[in-house]
């Protein structure tokens, strides 16, 4: 490869500071970084000079990578940790800026920092990971896909000694990639890519299913998309046939539902739920409609999108009393937006009540099942009909998702709706139970479900 800028040029935009303090420490310190080293040890700022250096050259040079590397590891003091900082942030900030070669650089340096056991690796195969997106079929995204999941194949016994929570990390990640990834066909290169997700899921689970169940209740979402695959049928029979209720009752981190977001998309989200106006907020939609939503497959992201929403994003009371688009808002958006295709909307409304079915006010938050209750109650006035549908969608759930745990359910769902009422998100359950625009039969349904949850306790 030839030395070059290992980022894009770009005429408009303000240069970025961190991708500035690397050409500009390399700038300075080139000669230095030529054999033979200097034997004197450099004072702690020049270190980090250096390093800073040292990121850039190898991004730019895939031929002198393992002399910078030598040159790197008599540096360091640290374990790694501000070089692998570096790493992280090029990932987070400047991933879309870099030139195919230097994508591939930040894999082998990658690799490097496994095989010494750096300090923040995590966070980096972490950042690596949020860097797959959803519904994106092009021949680079495709490429890092395959690149991440071979790394974990090829680097099982490391990572397992040094990192072992990045590897349910890398489960949750795949898992819900071949969802998606099993959707599509006429892709050579994805097939490949199907075969390796399903090698590396499948020894997740018959190798570390410990590990595998610290995912929590979303496992068995996730594993639900997959049952058509043969592979994952006995692992599901196994699942199913163990005590499933304890999965159930393992709250899913809030830290898995970043994994499936890019960067650039949770600072967007965040920043509509935390400071656009109802009123002002049609462009910023229309915005983010272009930037994230647009293209065959792509609305399959509004599935990790809402349990983001619901999971990760808890407005204060301040922005909860304001003027501000409230959480309900924008997932009754994002809702009417995947409303033709049935297949992404069950999921969708799937991810929005999936803390319902199995609420327990001692763990969950009522901030999880929040957005999905104001939905149906501030839709009533004048679209009774999504009131409707997403009411009828919870009370089948709650009839056929699991027989097996229809009890639990059942408690988790009474137990959400009395949480609910007693928190004072609403002011009192009649407004469902007694409103004439609920269909009788739901409102009759409703009220079975909240006196059967009565009795229980």
């Amino acid at each position: 490869m030839e030395k070059g800028n290992p980022f894009v040029a770009s005429l408009h935009e303000v240069e970025n500071q961190l991708e500035l303090s690397l050409r500009q420490a390399f700038e300075s310190l080139e000669p230095k970084l030529q054999p033979p080293f200097s034997l004197d040890i450099p004072d702690p700022q020049e270190s980090l000079e250096l390093t800073r250096a040292i990121v850039y050259a190898v991004l730019c040079d895939s031929g002198s990578s393992k002399t910078h590397i030598k040159h790197l590891h008599a540096l360091v003091t640290d374990g790694y940790a501000f070089f692998t900082s570096l790493l992280v942030g090029i990932v987070v900030e400047l991933y879309g800026k870099l030139v195919d070669s230097a994508k591939v650089q930040l894999l082998w340096l990658t690799k490097e920092m496994i095989d010494v056991s750096s300090v923040g690796l995590e966070d980096l195969l972490v950042s690596l990971l949020r860097r797959i997106g959803s519904g994106d079929y092009g021949e680079q995204n495709v490429w890092l896909c395959s690149e991440l999941v071979s790394l974990f194949l090829d680097k099982w016994d490391c990572l397992l000694e040094d990192a072992p929570l990045v590897l349910t990390s890398a489960l949750y990640s795949f898992l819900r990639l071949l969802a998606d990834h099993c959707r599509v066909t006429g892709i050579p290169k994805l097939e490949n890519v199907k075969r390796l997700e399903i090698k590396f899921c499948v020894k997740m689970f018959r190798e570390q299913l410990h590990l595998s169940l610290k995912i929590g209740r979303d496992l068995v979402r996730l594993l639900q998309d997959l049952v058509h695959i043969s592979e994952f049928k006995e692992i599901w029979n196994d699942l199913v046939c163990s005590d499933v209720s304890k999965i159930y009752q393992s709250k899913t981190s809030s830290r898995y539902f970043l994994l499936r977001i890019t960067p650039e998309m949770e600072t967007q989200l965040r920043f509509l739920l935390g400071n656009v106006k109802l009123g002002s907020h049609k462009r910023h939609q229309v915005w983010f409609l272009k930037k994230f939503l647009l293209g065959p497959e792509k609305e399959t992201v509004l599935i990790d999108i809402v349990r983001f929403i619901c999971c990760v994003v808890h407005p204060t009371n301040e922005i909860i009393r304001s003027e501000i688009m409230p959480r309900w808002a924008v997932i009754g958006w994002f809702l009417d937006l995947c409303k033709q295709n049935h297949h992404v909307e069950g999921r969708v409304k799937l991810a929005l009540f999936y803390d319902w079915l199995f609420f327990d006010e001692r763990i969950d938050s009522i901030m999880n099942v929040e957005p999905a209750v104001l939905l149906m109650l501030w839709s009533i006035p004048q679209y009774p009909h999504i009131t409707h549908s997403l009411l009828e969608f919870l009370l089948h759930l709650v009839d056929t998702y699991d027989i097996a745990c229809r009890d639990m359910i059942m408690r988790g769902v009474a137990s959400a709706f009395r949480e609910i009422e007693r928190k004072g998100v609403v002011q009192s359950l009649d407004m469902f139970l007694s409103n004439p625009e609920i269909a009788t039969d739901l409102k009759k349904k409703l009220a079975n479900l909240l006196s059967c949850h009565q009795d229980i306790n």
